[in-house]
């Protein structure tokens, strides 16, 4: 990847993550989603976004389905934001890295707790 794509790549993620703080969807703000990784592709037409949420699986699936039903709005707000040619395709993705993540710090909490015991 290139110099110019990747930091193109860095800013649609910022500027998604700072458009979905912004969007007044309950399903939305209220689930708490992170943008976990952004795959944009080597002509800019198109982008997955992989979105995790801190409350689950689950909020994050029910994110996703209202991010698609506001693609069309998040792609003129990141054309009127950015200044690119062509505002590439957005594709939502749910993505539990982030509760997988946590379950794993839990687990590694427990281990410490119960080492310190012994």
């Amino acid at each position: 990847m290139s110099f110019r794509a990747a930091r193109t790549q860095e800013d649609v993620q910022r500027e998604l993550s700072a458009i979905l703080r912004e969007m007044k969807d309950p399903r939305v703000a209220g689930a708490m989603l992170s943008i976990v990784k952004i795959d944009l592709s080597s002509d800019l037409s198109s982008c997955k976004v992989f979105v995790s949420s801190l409350m689950g699986g689950e909020k994050a699936a029910e994110a996703v389905k209202a991010l698609k039903n506001a693609a069309g709005f998040l792609r003129r707000e990141l054309g009127r934001r950015m200044d690119l040619r062509h505002t590439p395709e957005l594709r939502f993705i749910a993505d539990s890295s982030i509760e997988h993540s946590a379950d794993i710090a839990r687990i590694l909490n427990k281990l410490e707790v119960k080492n310190s015991e012994d």
